[in-house]
């Protein structure tokens, strides 16, 4: 599997030198109303925008930053992904420059979804269900874990999900929606990609769990309030699993999406499965998924719309939408395997605005974003 590329082209990012503070805000071309939200909502997002600004802090004050950017945005365009992420300087930069809207967003999404998320909070389980060999895998950083994989935690609470091509925004969006979730919500979260991803997850993790460091010169009002966005910080556990996720057989990908029903994730990375893995091995790797998901779990999908999500079939490389692409492999029973589960289309958006509003800081500008969303549930096979 290959990381995804940032942005539309509807959004081209911008390479800009700036202040601490200044708007994080860059309007795109086209007008549409802008998203209104109450002074408590506008502070939630902002304490997301300042645990990315927090823990890349370094990063974002580089003089080097806008050249390193500069090179990791030419890779990208180049879809030499090996170069893009083959470093840990270039991954925080990534993070640093494209993650925190996106992680606005998601946590937009999984909000909006949250009356079909909640019946996964009483089934799913915390227990992590790793790859075989998982000590082997620890040992060489291919898994890496963020908890004490000893701990016990009430079950009956907990929201499992496994993010495919997930790093820095799905584990903040995640963090985010715990927190609005109440303190009797417990995550365990998989994030899988092929990129070593495994650093810039951990230092989110800590930033989404320790409250954030203040001034010296801090209020005692101000010292009594800060807090963590999530805690305690058992309430969040992750893991980052170094995997190309088109070369999981049927146990491998089994082990990690385990027995009870979880939420699977798609964020801006189907389309580049099936752009640069290939329709075959995407196909295949959807039929695995269906085979081995448990019944009951959903699947959310989100990437570009339209024409920037098309793939390629046959000697003419004939365009097929991606969204066609996933209903005819999903939504088809007999295009299904014969064992697994069969698909429901629960929520379905061709091209939806995520604009960042008035009065957000970061220290760089951040574009607004376009996506196309489907949201799918994994029910039993009916009996003959």
């Amino acid at each position: 599997m290959v990381k995804k590329t940032p942005g539309s082209k509807s959004s081209k990012p911008t390479c800009p030198s700036a202040p601490a503070g200044k708007s994080a805000v860059a309007r795109a071309s086209d007008q549409q109303a802008t998203e209104v939200l109450s002074a408590d909502e506008i502070k939630a997002r902002q304490r997301l925008l300042n645990i990315f600004n927090d823990t890349f802090r370094e990063v974002l004050s580089d003089d080097n930053f806008a050249t390193i950017l500069q090179k990791v945005k030419q890779a990208l365009y180049n879809r030499d992904f090996e170069a893009a992420f083959g470093s840990e300087q270039y991954l925080e930069v990534y993070a640093a420059r494209w993650s925190p809207a996106r992680a606005l967003c998601y946590s937009k999404i999984l909000n909006q979804i949250s009356d079909e998320l909640n019946p996964l909070l009483t089934t799913s389980t915390a227990a992590i269900e790793w790859i075989e060999s998982d000590d082997d895998e620890v040992e060489r950083g291919r898994i890496s874990p963020t908890v004490d994989l000893e701990e016990e935690t009430n079950s009956s609470s907990t929201l499992k999900m496994l993010a495919i091509g997930g790093g820095a925004a799905e584990i903040v969006a995640f963090g985010d929606y715990l927190h609005g979730a109440g303190h009797g919500v417990v995550g365990d979260l998989t994030l899988l990609d092929t990129g070593p991803w495994g650093e810039v997850v951990r230092k989110l993790h800590t930033g989404l769990t320790a409250p954030p460091s203040l001034s010296k010169y801090a209020s005692a009002a101000a010292k009594a309030a800060n807090a963590a966005l999530v805690e305690p910080a058992t309430r969040l556990k992750s893991t980052f699993v170094q995997q190309d996720v088109l070369q999981l057989n049927n146990d491998h990908l089994s082990k990690l999406l385990g027995q009870t029903p979880l939420l699977v994730t798609m964020l801006f990375t189907l389309n580049e499965l099936y752009t640069s893995g290939g329709i075959k091995m995407t196909t295949a790797f959807l039929r695995n998924l269906t085979a081995t998901i448990p019944a009951g779990s959903l699947l959310l999908v989100v990437d570009s719309p339209g024409s920037y999500s098309e793939a390629g079939v046959g000697k003419e490389a004939k365009k097929y939408p991606m969204q066609w692409l996933l209903d005819h492999t999903l939504l088809q029973i007999d295009k299904l395997p014969p064992e697994g589960c069969t698909w429901e289309k629960l929520k379905s958006h061709d091209s939806i605005w995520f604009r960042l509003v008035e009065g957000l800081r970061y220290p760089i500008e951040l574009q607004d974003m376009r996506y196309q969303m489907h949201l799918y549930r994994a029910n039993p096979r009916p009996s003959d």
